[in-house]
């Protein structure tokens, strides 16, 4: 992380070791000594709520992204840990735990920095006593005395955490020398093209009343008075006499009557039917492309730019 440029770190995405995006990088975490970057928090949970510690270790830069060696589940179930203070040594170990990373260097550097403190102390009494008077000469040799063999039992135990330092790091070496298979891992971006189901709108089936004016014509009867004389044949009526007489008939006529009847004339419904369609879907992939460069070529590549007559391949 030594070549990382932290503010570009700040204003960059965390993505996972499959691709996968995790969130915006929110800050980054310094080591108090070497000043070098040790975790950074990224946000995460619903709406970016959470800020979640990842270690830098492993961790690469490409452009805006920094790719992380984690899975974004494993990044999302790290340890909550207040990301507004200063990260305390059991913060840091559990941190360090929970992504299975060694803190055994943690620990060495803060023997280390002890063991600084405690031959600066040794030093600053030996300058006493060496400015003491004649009459404490004695005292001050057997300090001086037990000062030494305490310098000689330091000096042994930095002499052992060195040889144990370089026996981790052979021990590490080794390990990268028997993985390392003169390989690399290409990759490359594939297309997952599904489909997910949305309501588009509603259907509903309303009934409401509309009134039609309607005519028809019905046939109706009445009667009327007509006035039939028929002549009288002599003898057929015996004689009468001369009076008045009323006679009365009954007249009868047809008038129209109107009812309304109310019956099921048709039954609606609504149904569903699938329709089946194409749509194109475009969308930009990466992938990574292996170049294999030699000694021999970037010889040549030199020797051309210094304007030799060396033949380019």
């Amino acid at each position: 992380m030594t070549t990382f440029d932290v503010n570009a770190i700040l204003s960059s995405t965390a993505y996972d070791a499959d691709g996968d995006k995790v969130g915006k990088v929110e800050q980054v975490f310094l080591d108090d000594n070497s000043g070098e970057p040790t975790f950074l928090t990224v946000n995460t949970g619903l709406f970016g709520a959470k800020e979640s510690f990842v270690p830098v270790k492993d961790a690469r830069q490409d452009g805006d992204r920094v790719v992380l060696p984690y899975q974004k589940d494993v990044i999302k179930d790290a340890p909550k840990v207040d990301a507004d203070q200063h990260l305390s040594p059991q913060e840091e170990e559990e941190l360090y735990r929970y992504y299975e990373l060694n803190y055994d260097n943690g620990r060495d550097a803060d023997r280390d920095r002890d063991l600084t403190d405690r031959d600066r102390d040794l030093n600053d009494r030996d300058r006493n006593a060496a400015a003491g008077t004649a009459g404490t000469t004695g005292v001050a040799g057997a300090a001086a005395g037990r000062d030494g063999d305490r310098d000689r039992d330091l000096t042994d135990r930095d002499r052992g955490l060195v040889d144990q330092d370089r026996r981790d790091v052979a021990d590490r070496d080794r390990d990268l020398t028997d993985r390392d298979d003169a390989s690399v891992v290409r990759h490359e971006e594939q297309l997952k093209v599904g489909t997910q189901e949305r309501e588009t709108g509603r259907a509903r089936l309303r009934k409401y009343v509309v009134t039609d004016h309607e005519t028809v014509d019905v046939p109706v009867e009445r009667e009327e008075v007509t006035v039939e004389r028929t002549p009288i044949r002599d003898g057929q009526v015996g004689t009468g006499t001369i009076g008045e007489e009323e006679v009365e008939v009954s007249l009868h006529e047809e008038r129209p009557v109107v009812e309304k009847e109310t019956v099921a004339v048709e039954e609606v419904g609504l149904n569903k039917e699938t329709v089946r369609d194409t749509q194109r879907v475009e969308a930009d992939v990466r992938k990574e492309q292996v170049d294999v460069e030699t000694d021999t070529d970037r010889d040549l590549g030199g020797r051309d730019g210094l304007g030799g007559n060396a033949p380019r391949r």
